[in-house]
């Protein structure tokens, strides 16, 4: 009753004069009644509901807040039905269970995996390290190359010969740089006594000019030397080293091949029961891994010692070639020659004044 009340005095219409004062209402005796009689039967102040809905339209349903005996109910006036709210806050807690259970076992699949690679490198670990310590003592036999790691011996003693060239070069240009510093600065001296001995002005003139002369074509042979000094080193320390960093894994590869190929061995020679065939198929599988893998390293190293030799071939051909005919210009005092030797390879000197660190710095 109280519901269709509500709806009435939503839906009714209040007219409005042109003055803005309220029409006259219709009489309605029946209303009059039902309104008394929600004064007399109205809910009590203590009482607290939650309407559903907006202002004019059906009530969805009322949820009391105050005590009530009994489990709480939420009524939907649509469908007339009764949902206990212990039930909503059931499936709310179902839910919530839910996702905590799967937030564990998310983290229970992760801890799980990480267990089982420290497991898997724990065992590899293992096995490696008994290869190798059987190899030492000559115990263990281990697959060997002799082509190939007669060419690895080869690029190892070439790229200790070529630090050693670098750091003599690199020696020689520090000596170099420190001659041309101290000519530039005796120049500066001759031309300064030139000005203030009359009597010598002609001698130290000429040497002023000879001395200038001098730093001028250090400066340009220091040029021609940093080039040098830097392809070299990129050579060595780039180059070689890409391809000694694929020796070092296909070292490594070529241990753990060895390793889980005596261990195919052993079990080879051991019994033939359901569970050492099965140990055997699981070591078989293994070893093919392996294999594959050493295989693949062997071909990338054969490959890259290629392509180290002809690039090194190819590299100091043009960095002898430079340094010979840049030291030989200098020393011969021909200037011309010793500027169209850093014509043909292209080498470019700072300008002077210029605000970039000098080539000694950026050794």
């Amino acid at each position: 009753m109280t519901d269709s009340i509500m709806s009435k005095a939503a839906t009714m219409e209040i007219p409005i004069n042109s003055n803005g004062d309220t029409g006259t209402l219709p009489e309605d005796d029946s209303l009059e009644q039902d309104l008394q009689q929600v004064m007399v039967s109205g809910p009590n102040l203590n009482e607290t509901s939650i309407v559903s809905g907006g202002y004019g339209g059906t009530a969805e349903g009322i949820i009391p807040t105050s005590s009530i005996k009994g489990p709480a109910v939420r009524y939907n006036a649509e469908f007339n039905k009764r949902i206990p709210v212990s039930a909503l806050g059931s499936n709310m807690h179902h839910s919530s269970s839910s996702s905590s259970m799967t937030a564990e076992e998310s983290t229970r699949g992760v801890a799980v995996e990480k267990l089982e690679t420290v497991k898997k490198w724990g065992i590899n670990t293992y096995k490696c390290t008994k290869q190798m310590i059987s190899e030492r003592f000559g115990r263990g036999s281990r697959t060997v190359d002799l082509e190939l790691e007669a060419q690895i011996e080869v690029l190892r003693d070439t790229k200790r010969k070529y630090e050693s060239v670098l750091r003599l070069a690199r020696a020689l240009t520090n000596h170099f740089y420190n001659m041309v510093q101290t000519q530039h600065a005796l120049g500066d001296t001759f031309a300064d006594l030139s000005q203030k001995s009359p009597e010598l002005r002609d001698e130290f003139g000429y040497n002023a000019e000879t001395q200038k002369l001098l730093c001028k074509n250090g400066e340009t042979l220091l040029g021609a030397i940093n080039f040098f000094v830097s392809s070299i080193n990129t050579l060595v320390n780039k180059t070689m080293e890409d391809t000694l960093m694929t020796i070092k894994l296909y070292e490594n590869a070529r241990l753990e091949f060895d390793a889980y190929r005596s261990d195919l061995e052993e079990l080879s020679l051991g019994p033939r029961d359901a569970v050492a065939m099965a140990r055997i198929d699981a070591a078989q599988q293994q070893y093919q891994l392996q294999k594959e893998k050493y295989e693949r390293l062997r071909s990338d190293v054969i490959i890259k010692l290629k392509f180290l030799e002809e690039n090194k071939v190819k590299v100091m051909h043009k960095q002898l070639l430079l340094f010979h005919n840049a030291i030989s210009a200098y020393f011969a005092g021909n200037q011309q020659q010793l500027e169209q030797t850093l014509k043909q390879f292209n080498i470019k000197l700072r300008p002077p004044g210029a605000d970039k660190p000098s080539w000694l710095e950026e050794q």
